[in-house]
């Protein structure tokens, strides 16, 4: 259902269907694991009767990542222990004030790969997020339970954050359309942190035309003009029958990379992966900080492991990192004093099984997104499909939210 559909409906309706779909295309144990709070139909009822119908969004449910704060709620970050060291809003996030004005109805809160600090949607406390459509296959994550939402037909909006490739994953995964932000943006600045100097709001819809109307209620959305100037950049590592879809797609946008260019921003990605790893386990360490050694017990493991390893980064690691990282946002600056837009593949895969969440695989995941998040570029998500059914995508990376190139993409696969 598209958002014109949900506004056709009347209040107790949409309230209805959200509940309706909300048990039925979601198995029990993926509730658990998707939402951290969903209102009752009543409550839904009220909100769909209180949304103002003449706004772009009114009448249409969306979920919020938990880490947008939501007044008067405890925010977990996919934890279990964080409302002990934070005290629950006073006030909700500005994002969500923003879709309240838009007209959007927030009908629940979901869950995350813990803290953020993660790409695949695992959660040893709420479950896995696994893919509605392929279950024993995961969503991605971090915005793992926000993109299962939508792909289950549950809701046709939610919001994620995206500091690593925490929207763009999920959407290749799940077949669906994704912005990211950029960092430091008022929809960023009062969301629980992972990396702040990374971190970006976004938002998830499963058609180009409803992530286009989302985007222009929300940010506004520059009207598509032709855009000509881009290419498609080629990252290795990819799985073959990938490889083959991404080419395929791309070509409908812009074409390879020539030479210079090409070997140029090659060498300049190089040493993405290891530049992000380390200034991000810096940063999130220093917002962990105050509790972390108290609470160390009770976080994911493999999340505690991420954050602990700030203590064996030595000087020259970080001296490295960050003249990596300088020299990949000159690359970007570079680029795009000739170029609107470039096309990344935005996964190496399909949607990953749980014995394949490994860390290899990580790093593969990382390579394809790390440029544009040190970059701190806006980044539109649009899914490629693979032959077995499942899906992959492509990462179309802009200068700025107001680059025409945004609108123009979406436009071409509309329809």
């Amino acid at each position: 259902m598209t958002f014109r559909d949900w506004q056709q409906l009347s209040p107790a309706e949409a309230a209805r269907l959200v509940q309706l779909r909300a048990r039925t295309r979601l198995a029990p144990t993926q509730q658990r694991a998707v939402f951290a709070s969903l209102l009752d139909e009543g409550a839904l009822a009220r909100a769909f009767s209180d949304s103002d119908r003449t706004a772009p969004l009114g009448g249409v449910p969306y979920v919020a990542k938990d880490l947008f704060p939501v007044a008067g709620q405890a925010l977990l970050a996919g934890s279990t222990f964080l409302p002990e060291v934070r005290p629950a809003a006073s006030s909700d996030s500005a994002l969500v004030r923003r879709l309240r004005d838009c007209g959007g109805v927030l009908a629940g809160r979901t869950h995350l790969h813990e803290f953020a600090y993660g790409i695949t949607g695992e959660n040893p406390h709420y479950g896995d997020c696994e893919h509605p459509k392929f279950p024993g296959r995961t969503t991605g994550g971090s915005s793992s339970g926000s993109a299962a939402a939508v792909a289950a037909g549950v809701v046709p909006l939610a919001l994620g954050t995206d500091t690593g490739g925490s929207v763009r994953l999920p959407s290749a995964f799940c077949g669906l359309f994704g912005l990211r932000l950029m960092p430091g943006d008022r929809f960023i600045c009062d969301a629980f942190p992972l990396a702040p100097s990374f971190d970006t709001a976004g938002w998830f819809a499963a058609t180009a035309s409803d992530l286009a109307l989302a985007t222009s209620a929300i940010i506004g959305l520059t009207a598509p003009a032709p855009v000509g100037r881009g290419c498609f950049l080629e990252l290795s590592g990819l799985d073959p029958e990938v490889v083959r879809a991404v080419r395929s797609a791309a070509a409908k946008l812009a074409p390879p990379a020539d030479g210079a260019t090409r070997d140029g921003l090659l060498a300049a990605f190089a040493g993405a992966v290891d530049a992000y790893n380390t200034i991000v386990a810096d940063e999130a360490w220093q917002v962990h900080q105050p509790w972390a050694i108290k609470f160390h017990a009770r976080y994911d493991p493999a999340v505690w492991q991420r954050l602990n390893r700030v203590h064996g980064l030595t000087a020259a690691q970080r001296d490295t990192a960050n003249h990596d990282a300088a020299a990949i946002r000159a690359a970007w600056n570079s680029y795009f004093e000739v170029y609107d837009f470039l096309v990344l593949p935005a996964s190496p895969f399909a949607a990953l099984t749980k014995a394949d969440c490994t860390l290899p695989n990580r790093a593969r995941i990382l390579a394809l997104t790390a440029p544009a998040s040190i970059g701190g570029r806006p980044v539109l998500t649009v899914p490629v499909p693979l032959p077995s059914g499942l899906t992959t995508g492509l990462q179309i990376v802009v200068r700025d939210p107001a680059s025409p190139a945004l609108a123009w993409a979406l436009d071409q696969f509309t329809g």
